[in-house]
This record gives C-alpha cells, structure tokens and sequence, in this order.
C-alpha cells in the first residue's frame, strides 16, 4: 500500500480507504463486516470512513464498527488508524438532527463517539453545505469539534466550489485548517473536474473520492445485465434497477475492453483513473467480500495511463 500527503496537511492517507457505507449495517453480517475490515487493515488500508447515518439502520454502521475495533484494534492499534465520521444528512427526527447546525453537528459528534465507544475521531466532517445556516456558524462548529480533543481534523464533503473555498478561508482563520474534501467522483460523474479539483489544489486540501466505481457500475457485473444479490437488486440500496440502461451498458462493455487489454478489471481500471491526478489523495472503496477488497487494491498494481488509452476512454465517456 502506498500512502498519500492528505493535501498540505502532515497527515497521510492509504490510496484505497475502506467506505462503510454499504455492507456493515444492522441488516448486514457481522461476521463477514468484521473480516473485511481486518483484511483491509492487513492490506494496508487505515482508514476507516463512516458517518453517522450509515446502516442501515442509520447508526448502526457505527455501532458494528465500534464492535470491530474492541475485537481488533485495542490498545496502540487504534493510533495506527484513521477512523472518520461525518453529520449534515438526516440523523432524527425535529428540527435538530439535520443539515449544518453548531447544534445538531456537535450533538451528532457526541453521539458517534458513543456508538463507537471512541474518545475522538480522526475527522470529522461538515456532509453536505447547509444554504440555510452561515457557513461560520458550520466552520465554528468543525473548529470546536477539534479544539475540544473529541476530533483531530476538521473537513468537509459534498460542498460546491465556491463554498469550499470560503469554508477553507474561514477554517484557516480559525486556526484550523481544512485537510479534506470527499466528493463524488468517478468515471460517470466528474462534476469535481467543474472547478472544486482546482480549488483544492489551490488551497492545499486533500481530496478523497466516494462512490469511485458508481455504485458498483463500474465493475463487471453488469455486463450482461443485473445478476441477483447486487446493489441493483438490493432494495436497501441506493443504485436502482433503472439505472442500468441499455446505453451504460454499452459504454461499461467498452470501458471493459480497455480494462482488459491492460491486464485489468473494470473496477481496477476505473479506480487508478482517479488515482492519476495527484490533487486525489485517496479513493473510498466498499466491499461486500474479502475476495471483492483484493480485488479492488490490485488495482495499484498499475495506476498509470498511456496517453493513447486516455483519449480512448474519453471518447467512451462523452457518449454517456
């Protein structure tokens, strides 16, 4: 495993983090959640990205985690990982368990740390830009957070442009800076490559990418269709049956062609895509598997491009 600078911050980042967004629920095997964690670990991989909503049911997630780190990780281990949550989606009910408040992100803190039986986390996170709280009041919060020892950096995710650079200022005036943005990104969306890449690079802040393989389309089980026991097939899942049109799949197909002539999986492929830009600090992988996790970290076996297969895959690309 290689480790990456987490932007201008001392802090580095495996190049595949594990995301348990999908897979570590109360709905999930405990079982199978716990190996692939300690086989993400023994592969390298040291950072373990949750947030507070993640299940389902919403919290459980954390819940299971804090129950593999008392099974795996007590003691010293736990200094040698990075554990992060997040709070800005919908946690519970009333006018307090949502969007970007000192309130309901401190609050949400506290009970993360909890669930997770943790003295603090690693980062954590403002999820999404809040256009109806001020973005100081949101920062202010991230600040404390970190100030009062229950966070050891502060960042941000899903927040546009313009609002991740004022949110960045704000932060470094606080005397807390910025180390990190997570955004959806991968070969189907590339909304990052509007403006916020530069931004980041601009400001020195890391970049970690979620949902890198499109909820599981970008891999080859969708080659011939949706085979049972996939995401498409899962009703607590966010990618739907819907999504899967007769066009991406054409596109899937071809992008496998190139994958393979580079001794590659799909979903390799597509991750050392994004790995090609040095301004991506770390993708966020889920697995459902062991077998499923080795098979995404081989993709560091080759993360770099010719320019010929880049041009190649941009043509593929423009049709979606």
């Amino acid at each position: 495993m290689e480790y990456n600078r987490c932007g201008k911050s001392g802090l580095k980042l495996p190049q595949i983090s594990l995301g348990l967004w999908h897979n570590f629920g109360s709905v999930d095997s405990f079982e199978n959640a716990e190996s692939i964690a300690k086989a993400a670990f023994d592969k390298g991989i040291t950072h373990f990205d949750l947030a507070n909503n993640y299940g389902p049911v919403p919290g459980s997630a954390e819940t299971n985690f804090g129950k593999i780190l008392k099974n795996n990780f007590q003691g010293n281990v736990r200094d040698e990982i990075v554990v992060s949550t997040k709070a800005g989606y919908t946690m519970w009910d009333g006018p307090y368990g949502d969007w970007g408040s000192r309130k309901y992100l401190l609050s949400s803190l506290d009970q993360s740390l909890k669930r997770m039986d943790l003295d603090y986390v690693d980062i954590f996170y403002s999820h999404r830009f809040d256009p109806e709280t001020p973005l100081e009041e949101t920062m202010t919060a991230l600040d404390y957070a970190v100030r009062s020892g229950k966070a050891l950096y502060a960042g941000i995710s899903n927040y546009p442009p313009e609002q991740t650079a004022e949110a960045s200022a704000i932060l470094k005036q606080l005397g807390t800076p910025c180390l990190i943005h997570q955004v959806k990104y991968s070969m189907f969306v590339r909304t990052p490559e509007e403006g916020l890449l530069d931004v980041l690079g601009e400001k020195g802040i890391g970049c970690i990418a979620f949902s890198p393989l499109a909820q599981g389309l970008l891999t080859d089980k969708y080659l011939k269709g949706i085979p049972e026991n996939s995401r498409a097939s899962n009703p607590n899942g966010f990618l739907k049956s819907e999504d899967i049109t007769e066009e991406k799949i054409k596109v899937i197909v071809s992008l496998n062609d190139i994958a393979q002539s580079r001794n590659q999986s799909l979903a390799q492929m597509a991750l050392a895509w994004l790995l090609k830009d040095n301004r991506i600090t770390s993708v966020l992988i889920g697995a459902s598997s062991v077998g499923q996790l080795q098979n995404n970290i081989d993709a560091l076996g080759n993360i770099d491009f010719t320019q010929a297969e880049l041009d190649k895959i941009e043509a593929i690309l423009a049709s979606v």
